[in-house]
């Protein structure tokens, strides 16, 4: 099964340029802790709700610095072609909950999450993704 079968599409996504406070305010609306960055059709970073407390608030940033000063700009993505089972493997590898999806122009198409593989691609990938994840020592850049 491919991403682009079980991805959610049309994600919200932040201008590097808005503030924190803004991303804040669109992850209370949204109900979610992650949003994909992006400027000139491009993906250019991700910001969690970590990303705020850790990278914003924790380095004495307000809450009206741009998104841009507390982004995660080593952007990880899949690709609306890959095979659900591989991208779970790599996201239980590199211990990480959600990905951007890119189309073949680097545009992009969607987000695609552990609980996305748990309901559309069997709990076995997810699971193990799951369990790599829970790993001490990720990647909490």
């Amino acid at each position: 099964m491919q991403i682009s079968e079980i991805m959610s599409r049309h994600p919200l996504t932040l201008s590097p340029d808005q503030t924190v406070r803004e991303a804040a305010e669109i992850m209370e609306r949204a109900e979610c802790g992650f949003l994909p960055v992006g400027e000139n059709d491009r993906l250019v970073g991700m910001l969690t709700d970590r990303d705020i407390a850790i990278r914003g608030v924790g380095r004495g940033k307000g809450p009206d610095c741009a998104v841009r000063e507390a982004m995660t700009d080593d952007v990880r993505y899949c690709r609306d072609t890959d095979e659900a089972e591989a991208v779970a493997r790599n996201m239980g590898e590199q211990q990480i909950r959600r990905l951007p999806v890119v189309d073949g122009n680097d545009r992009l198409v969607g987000v695609v999450s552990l609980g996305d593989l748990a309901l559309h691609a069997g709990g076995g990938a997810a699971g193990d993704a799951l369990e790599d994840i829970s790993r001490p020592g990720g990647d909490h850049s």
